[in-house]
């Protein structure tokens, strides 16, 4: 499977997909999603999934936002159905940080079909802890500067429009950027046994890992110490040891999304 760009959108498209995933990452690194959670991408394509991501340029306007990257997406899985013929495949929304936003919003101002939603380290902070730096901007104090929805609007909109029934809430137990703990409650009152919660090890950049290949006898080779690779060639199990370590809370998230959506992919091996 190789990432393919069409009408604003990437995507990896399985043969015989099983489901459609809509995934929208965080600020700034949403611009590039293909790239920036690449692992966990291309791990949920091989379970089966279709994948589809949507960059977004982060803005004030984040109803504008939500409305751009639902049309780009909507427009992409009506050429595809028309073009593959592959009929109905339930959809299911993934987003981490500003991406749980946008879904959330996508679920309560506007009329979408979703099996559910994965929401990863929700974040619905205001400008000044969202953007760095923006405390020492030169702003008149009189004039107040807020995404729109502001937090509380949105927080407001959730509790009153929010649609998606079925959703997994993740938080990870080093992220001081996560707000899962303010939705959790708005939505378990939504929709009472509908809601799962799920503590993870890992931090707020841990979608983000990546799978790196570390081989110390390779690195010896590149700056070419002749016999002092063979020397260091035991280092590649410490290289070895190192990634694991590394990818470790990744490959986690990774099983239990695919265990979320669907059980019965429980014994899936997760890619190396």
């Amino acid at each position: 499977m190789d990432w393919q760009e069409i009408s604003g959108n990437w995507l990896l498209i399985p043969h015989q997909p099983i489901g459609i995933i809509h995934f929208l990452g965080g600020a700034f690194i949403g611009t590039v999603p293909q790239l920036s959670y690449r692992w966990l991408l291309e791990d949920l394509a091989k379970a089966g999934y279709a994948v589809i991501t949507t960059p977004f340029l982060n803005t004030l306007d984040h109803t504008a936002i939500a409305r751009d990257v639902l049309n780009r997406f909507e427009n992409l899985t009506t050429r595809l159905h028309r073009k593959l013929d592959i009929g109905y495949l339930p959809i299911y929304g993934i987003g981490h940080s500003m991406g749980c936003k946008l879904h959330l919003l996508i679920g309560s101002l506007f009329s979408v079909e979703r099996a559910g939603n994965i929401l990863i380290s929700y974040n619905n902070y205001p400008i000044r802890r969202s953007i760095p730096l923006v405390e020492q901007l030169e702003i008149d104090k009189n004039f107040q500067v807020e995404f729109t929805p502001t937090p509380d609007q949105t927080h407001q909109l959730i509790i009153d429009e929010y649609a998606i029934r079925r959703n997994l809430l993740i938080r990870f137990n080093n992220d001081t950027l996560d707000q899962t703990k303010v939705l959790t409650p708005v939505l378990k009152n939504r929709f009472p046994n509908m809601i799962s919660l799920l503590h993870l090890s890992g931090n707020h950049l841990t979608p983000l890992g990546q799978n790196i290949d570390l081989k110390m006898g390779d690195v010896l080779g590149m700056i070419n110490l002749g016999e002092l690779k063979e020397m260091f060639a035991p280092l590649d199990a410490v290289g070895q040891w190192f990634k694991q370590e590394l990818s470790k809370d990744l490959k986690q998230l990774n099983q239990e999304i695919i265990r979320w959506l669907n059980p019965r992919l429980d014994q899936l091996t997760i890619s190396n």
